[in-house]
């Protein structure tokens, strides 16, 4: 094993596994930063687009079954996990689900955040537990999701805020 490898392999890992946390920080920053009104608002939004973002994602995955890559190819990953569906990424979905609640409100941020989430899942499958096909699905579902949630006549919304 090279010394190069080794740093290469634990910033895969890394990135594979706490970018996500970092994204979540990050949206939580902004959400703290914002007027009472406006948290109301996007706590509401993420409330309704992570659950269904997640939900979407498992009834998908009872319909499309994608090995993981280590199972197909026959290695060891460089993230242990189990041999079980890798459609869609968990990891690419909430980053990506967390991003687009965020660019509902701030456009900017939002895409810096869908860019991590990109990352992630690019990680993901350096790291071998994912193939591209799982994260493109991932950010497809919240995206479609994302398009639904938006759809949604913007008065259903003051309804659950006046509750808050």
């Amino acid at each position: 094993m090279v010394l190069g490898e080794n740093i290469m392999d634990t910033l895969i890992i890394f990135i594979a596994k706490y970018l996500v946390f970092v994204s979540a920080a990050i949206a939580v920053f902004y959400f703290l930063k914002q007027p009472r009104q406006k948290q109301k608002e996007i706590l509401i939004f993420a409330v309704v687009l992570l659950p269904l973002s997640y939900i979407v994602a498992k009834i998908v995955s009872h319909f499309y079954f994608d090995p993981r890559p280590f199972v197909v190819g026959h290695f060891t990953p460089l993230l242990p996990h189990a041999a079980d569906n890798g459609f869609p990424s968990d990891h690419t979905l909430f980053g990506a689900a967390v991003a687009f609640a965020v660019f509902h409100f701030n456009k900017k941020l939002g895409v810096l955040l869908l860019f991590f989430s990109i990352l992630i899942g690019f990680f993901r499958v350096l790291a071998g537990v994912h193939h591209i096909s799982d994260i493109l699905g991932s950010i497809i579902i919240v995206g479609l999701v994302y398009q639904l949630a938006t759809y949604v006549n913007p008065s259903s919304w003051r309804i659950f805020q006046k509750k808050l």
